[in-house]
């Protein structure tokens, strides 16, 4: 059986350029190398073909590059080339320099796949990292993807909530705040904000990950939980309240846990998922744990979307050091989350 044959007649994934100067140009390319033996599908490539060309050659991996005018048009030309839906660049990159003059394109290709994803013409969208910083710079107004992507999809006034999942085989774990300062942390949480969180997670994960009743971790903020109060009161006045309304929801919840110990194996094989406070408390462990294997899922949008864990990278792009396992196992997600979601609906 050739390979890709049992989801050739199914649309492909749409993956973004990211930010052309990191790692996201030589993570594509070696996951288009590894296609066949990492079993990937299809994906169309929303970016400059002239960086993967340019970077194909500096990393000697001679990776034939074709434009195509569509997303379809890259199931056919993914076993033979890298397809590229083609965004120019103002100029050409050097492979680890920022440049804000690309912040333009990487923003645009995050909204053609997005478009395309939502219109069904690609099954779920990757994302190559971006700096955020560089594209605040440009103008861009979110503090991350996922923040942009929630915007997208809103429909008049109501945005969703999107909800940041990290994921590696059983491990998952989920903040509930994530691109604030620690300091604003505290006044950030509240009961409702930690119940929004946690209902999106058990409404996700049956169709998604074929759980029906995901058993959910939830961490306390501060050390020990606060020990009854006496190291801090957010459990006691936000978090256990949270986790009692959820438990009459007949929601599977178990807390407030220790976050020093909630990622040990004897406890977090207790739990499909464990929802941390803040974003380090969750990040930390899972990247500890399982760095080059971590996906970063995005729960509450009407549209699929994966993400390779971890960033930029500039120092190591261009090199040939980039590990590609992270956007090897964020595309291979995506398909199963976007076959699972077809088959329930």
């Amino acid at each position: 059986m050739p390979p890709h044959s049992s989801i050739d007649a199914s649309p492909p994934l749409a993956l973004t350029m990211g930010d052309p100067a990191g790692i996201g140009p030589d993570c594509t390319l070696f996951a288009w190398s590894a296609r066949n033996k990492a079993n990937l599908p299809p994906f169309a490539l929303i970016g400059d073909p002239a960086v993967f060309s340019a970077r194909s050659e500096a990393l000697g991996l001679n990776v034939p590059v074709v434009e195509i005018d569509k997303p379809e048009d890259a199931v056919e030309a993914f076993a033979q080339a890298l397809p590229v839906f083609s965004l120019r660049l103002p100029h050409a990159i050097t492979a680890g320099v920022p440049d804000e003059t690309s912040a333009a394109v990487i923003i645009e290709a995050i909204k053609v796949g997005f478009e395309w994803t939502r219109d069904r013409r690609t099954v779920a969208l990757v994302t190559n990292p971006i700096n955020k910083k560089l594209l605040m710079e440009a103008g861009f107004s979110h503090p991350g993807h996922t923040e942009f992507l929630a915007q997208l999809c809103s429909q008049g006034e109501h945005v969703p909530r999107p909800v940041m999942l990290l994921t590696s085989g059983n491990l998952r774990a989920v903040p509930v705040t994530v691109h604030i300062p620690h300091k604003d942390v505290s006044a950030a949480l509240s009961e409702q904000l930690i119940v929004e969180t946690v209902e999106i997670v058990a409404r996700a994960f049956p169709d998604l990950f074929d759980i029906a009743s995901p058993r959910i971790g939830v961490t306390g903020l501060n050390p020990h939980a606060g020990e009854d109060g006496t190291l801090g009161r957010e459990e006691l006045d936000v978090i256990i309240p949270a986790i009692g309304t959820l438990q009459d929801r007949n929601i599977a919840v178990t807390g407030p846990l220790s976050a020093d110990a909630a990622f040990q194996e004897r406890v977090r094989r207790q739990f499909d998922v464990i929802v941390a406070m803040y974003h380090d408390q969750a990040l930390i462990p899972v990247k500890t744990l399982a760095f080059d294997r971590t996906v970063n899922t995005t729960l509450g949008l009407p549209i699929v979307r994966t993400s390779p864990d971890h960033g930029t990278a500039y120092e190591l792009a261009g090199t040939g050091d980039a590990h590609p396992g992270s956007l090897i196992e964020a595309l291979r997600l995506a398909q199963s989350m976007a076959n699972r979601q077809l088959e329930t609906t």
